[in-house]
């Protein structure tokens, strides 16, 4: 196991708990796996990497925590180094998936921005590329998010926020990394089982993620045919700080899954292994549905 505090099972969801946005990975009781693997069995197994990464340069963000961490963590562990953008807020979390990387004998740069800001994402580009020397991989992670139970409720600055956060810095992203690309490279991009489910409490969210996979497939289609690819995953409930921080009490009570419980964020990561890895070479313009067992068909 990867930590000393308990792990939930199937059939139970984490203990209700909550924090102030954007939440702490160092302060989630149990703490969320980053390192190891659901077995099948009800244990997690350290995650066997292959050097499938060996060499790469990968540009994340959101990295400090969650998914972002996790895969920050198996991408050192399959070789390949890493540059994190976060919120400065998160420097805690994010000072620790440095040591993860490290411990794994990979380089983990760090970055602390808004990327609301186009200037912000512009300078985290060329802040990685100078750092790391190019960028094969660039993850677009980060998210927020803020229960309302109906549009009536939402405000328009909420409306805009979560659209400035979560929409228009993967565009900005993507625009200033691709000149830096070449064939073989890969981006990928984080949306959600609610861009496909329409959930009603996340309405600015979950247009934010219809949009996300939107973008994947058009931008997939402008450089498919130049050797690089883009794909998403599509998580439904993960462990991560986002849920106690924007979630209310009866929302956690429904956090789970078909299969029982929530993902850990090591099992989302795989899937982007995955998508950057030559696994995938026939995937383009796709969504990887790691959603515990929602059939959506889409």
């Amino acid at each position: 196991m990867s930590s000393d505090k308990p792990q939930f099972e199937i059939g139970h969801q984490p203990p209700i708990q909550h924090q102030d946005v954007p939440g702490s990975q160092a302060a989630l009781d149990p703490q969320p796996q980053t390192e190891h693997i659901a077995d099948g069995e009800g244990d997690y197994k350290r995650y066997k990497a292959a050097g499938k990464l060996q060499g790469k340069k990968a540009l994340i963000t959101g990295g400090d925590s969650g998914i972002g961490r996790a895969t920050a963590v198996l991408f050192a562990m399959e070789g390949a180094d890493s540059f994190i953008a976060y919120l400065p807020e998160e420097e805690k979390d994010a000072q620790q998936t440095k040591a993860l990387v490290e411990k794994y004998g990979q380089k983990c740069h760090l970055h602390p921005t808004d990327l609301k800001k186009r200037e912000n994402c512009e300078a985290v580009v060329k802040a990685a590329v100078s750092a790391m020397g190019g960028i094969n991989i660039l993850f677009n992670n980060h998210a927020y998010q803020m229960m309302r139970e109906n549009i009536l409720e939402l405000s328009e600055e909420q409306w805009l926020h979560t659209f400035d956060t979560n929409i228009h810095p993967f565009f900005y992203l993507s625009k200033y990394t691709l000149p830096h690309m070449s064939q073989g490279d890969t981006i990928i991009n984080n949306a959600s089982i609610n861009a496909y489910i329409g959930r009603p409490d996340l309405l600015d969210y979950t247009s934010t993620k219809g949009a996300i996979v939107s973008f994947t497939r058009g931008l997939s289609n402008q450089f498919v045919g130049k050797g690089i690819r883009v794909n998403a995953v599509a998580p439904g409930p993960v462990w991560t700080p986002l849920i106690p921080a924007t979630m209310s009490e009866e929302a956690q009570k429904q956090f789970t899954s078909p299969m029982g419980r929530p993902a850990q964020p090591s099992e989302i990561a795989t899937c982007v292994v995955f998508l950057a890895s030559t696994d995938s070479t026939m995937l383009s313009g796709q969504v990887l549905h790691c959603n515990g067992g929602v059939i959506v068909n889409g």
